[in-house]
């Protein structure tokens, strides 16, 4: 089957419970001892933001650059290299996750058993040790993953349908020696003692071995010229408002009644704090919390990213697919708005755009961001608030 594409992801940090418990028209931005100079009368996605401008360059100002994935300054090395792509469990029995709240994206798409797996991309992670635990690839997220450049991360494969591209050289991955990878990364992982867990939810990524893996992989180890930037994003001191568009605080992706579309499990909800403009994550009826520094997941931007889903082998294991190329509706919340409209993505390697219903790409609030991938059979079960 043809594949399309999906959108992004975030994470933030706070300790907020929430959910109840259950350019064409944008201009170069210029920097004049690392400020912006604004342009008052630019439009954001049909909307004018609050400054007016959007981030269309990188300049390096006192050895800091402004992150293709969030749009906030950061380490001029730490912007340039590429971002991991770490797979990550997320069915109740392996959490909590350890690091994931440095992840500057995040996706989410059912796997079989239609429980939710999330895909983390991490740029910040010098200061980590390890990640994890970590899981096994599904394609979808190998194909989301091309389009940030990523080095792909995961321990253990659906082998008919993620071996034929994961063993190709159209992604570099760092992969536990498991059957189906054809060049294993042993050095990268380990296990850790969980009492209580499953032998699968003890295995994790340590960052020291994964920087000797990716050198003697022989992997570049800064952004290639395929790789554009993740979204567009609003510039410094901006927002994009959105004021004319409806209000949604609280933001379901599975709705919040059991159902079969995979988010139907956890309920996961996001919920909008107007003082700080972030989404802080609830699953299960609880706070979704790093295990790292026990700090609720929060992002500043929310996706639906709608898509053709089929299941591959309905008799045996339930494998799922998406398509994740091509074009589909989409819906995207920030700055407690929400935004119809749709995805296009054109190739393996092609950025994901999110248009209103205009045609106009959406522009972003600077921050971390959430892509959930949802199956158009299930989109009836999306609510918000």
């Amino acid at each position: 089957m043809k594949r399309k594409v999906l959108a992004a992801i975030v994470i933030a940090m706070g300790m907020l419970a929430g959910c109840g418990g259950n350019d064409e028209n944008s201009s170069v931005v210029h920097t004049v001892e690392g400020q912006p100079i604004a342009d008052e009368t630019q439009q954001a996605g049909g909307q004018q933001t609050a400054g007016g401008e959007t981030i269309t360059e990188r300049t390096v100002v006192d050895g800091q650059m402004q992150s293709y994935l969030t749009g906030e300054w950061k380490d001029e090395e730490v912007v340039k290299r590429r971002n991991m792509a770490v797979m990550l469990p997320n069915n109740k029995p392996s959490l909590p996750q350890y690091g994931i709240s440095r992840a500057s994206i995040i996706y989410e798409a059912p796997v079989e058993g239609r429980v939710t797996r999330l895909m983390a991309l991490f740029e910040d992670y010098d200061d980590l040790d390890h990640i994890g635990p970590v899981r096994s690839a599904r394609d979808y997220y190998v194909y989301e993953a091309m389009a940030y450049d990523s080095i792909y991360v995961n321990w253990g494969l659906a082998i008919p349908f993620v071996g034929p591209i994961i063993n190709s050289d159209r992604i570099d991955n760092v992969s536990e020696a498991v059957s189906g990878i054809d060049v294993g990364a042993p050095e990268a992982f380990d296990r850790i003692s969980r009492s209580g867990y499953s032998t699968e939810y003890t295995g994790y990524m340590f960052i020291d071995g994964y920087e000797e893996a990716v050198e003697r992989l022989g992997y570049e180890t800064e952004y290639t010229d395929r790789f554009v930037q993740a979204f567009t994003f609003a510039g410094d001191g901006r927002r994009a408002e959105y004021a004319e568009y409806p209000d949604a605080t609280e933001i379901y992706p599975g709705g919040t009644t059991t159902n079969n579309g995979g988010y139907g499990n956890a309920n996961p909800c996001f919920t909008y704090n107007e003082e700080d403009g972030l989404y802080y994550r609830s699953q299960y009826g609880e706070p979704h919390i790093d295990e790292m520094n026990g700090e609720q997941l929060a992002v500043s931007n929310v996706v639906f990213k709608i898509c053709h889903g089929e299941v591959r082998d309905p008799s045996e294991l339930d494998y799922l697919a998406f398509e994740v190329h091509g074009q589909g509706d989409a819906i995207v919340f920030t700055n407690g708005k929400v935004i119809k409209g749709t995805w296009q993505r054109d190739g393996d390697y092609e950025p994901n755009l999110f248009l209103d219903e205009n045609g106009n790409e959406i522009v972003f609030n600077q921050g971390k961001t959430w892509i959930c991938n949802i199956w158009e059979e299930y989109s009836q079960y999306i609510s918000y608030e």
